[in-house]
């Protein structure tokens, strides 16, 4: 995601001054192709190359400068997640990178409750499901990056979470009462947060347009850049952003808002099945 916001900004300086891909090519020593490359976000960036470039461009201002080269260096550098890669599949470090960079994801869940709003006794839970006969200390390693994913949204100017979770998500006793009971706690104090908004859909609603899957819509601080749709499979995951898909995907969630009862609705709800669990 970094390497496709410094390449969007290079393009714009290139496209300003009218500079064509050649020529700016002949300038780090490459081609026309690896300026293609480079401003889509498909390679790695030399810091060299980006300095050359931005002095082709005209770029003279010292703090611009800078914040591009900082932006290059960022790029190069692995996420937090990399110390997890023996755990977590790459098209999934995929989707962590984009969460970080997001300013707003919305999800809508059917299953679970969203990693970012799980407890890490419910997260272990989930996981042990999922990988039965592993190692308890993989187990915990797995439990650990999902805590630290959820940090995003306890930094300065994280992203906006507004997550629609599905009533029957909250039913199924995963990993007893006790864990259920901590994991409503945990959603009741989190739609409290002022970057969190969350909306449950009652068993009584007679059927949605979204109801055969989960999906997820993160959306970029930067204009330019496209929504992206997250679908998750059982050995792999769909990127969507062209537009139309996108845009299929926002119709369906629009309608799954309005069918979920109000944000304002949620804690009554939430504390009303804190009072049920044990018994449904």
């Amino acid at each position: 995601m970094l390497r496709i916001l410094l390449g969007t900004q290079l393009r714009r300086l290139r496209e300003a001054k009218a500079i064509t891909r050649e020529d700016a090519g002949w300038e780090i020593r490459a081609s026309a192709s690896k300026i293609s490359r480079m401003e889509l976000g498909r390679v790695s960036f030399k810091e060299r190359d980006v300095s050359d470039l931005l002095s082709l461009y005209g770029v003279s201002d010292g703090n611009e400068r800078e914040a591009l080269l900082v932006l290059a260096r960022q790029a190069n550098t692995g996420g937090w997640w990399q110390q997890f890669s023996d755990v977590m599949p790459g098209w999934f470090q995929s989707y962590l990178g984009l969460e970080a960079a997001a300013r707003l994801i919305r999800v809508y869940e059917i299953q679970f409750v969203p990693g970012l709003l799980q407890t890490p006794d419910y997260a272990r839970s989930i996981i042990m499901l999922g990988h039965a006969g592993v190692m308890p200390d993989e187990i915990d390693k797995r439990v650990e990056l999902r805590r630290q994913r959820q940090q995003i949204l306890h930094r300065p100017g994280g992203p906006h979470l507004w997550a629609v979770i599905d009533e029957a998500v909250l039913r199924r006793p995963i990993g007893g009462v006790d864990v259920m009971k901590d994991q409503i706690e945990f959603l009741i104090q989190a739609s409290e947060m002022p970057n969190v908004r969350l909306q449950i859909i009652p068993f009584y609603d007679s059927g949605h347009s979204a109801a055969s899957s989960s999906f997820a819509i993160l959306r970029f601080p930067e204009p330019e850049l496209p929504d992206v749709v997250y679908l998750e499979q059982l050995t792999s995951a769909i990127y969507l952003d062209q537009r139309k898909d996108v845009e299929q995907y926002a119709r369906v969630l629009e309608r799954v808002c309005l069918k979920a009862e109000p944000a304002e609705h949620t804690r009554e709800i939430l504390e009303k099945m804190l009072h049920e669990v044990g018994r449904f």
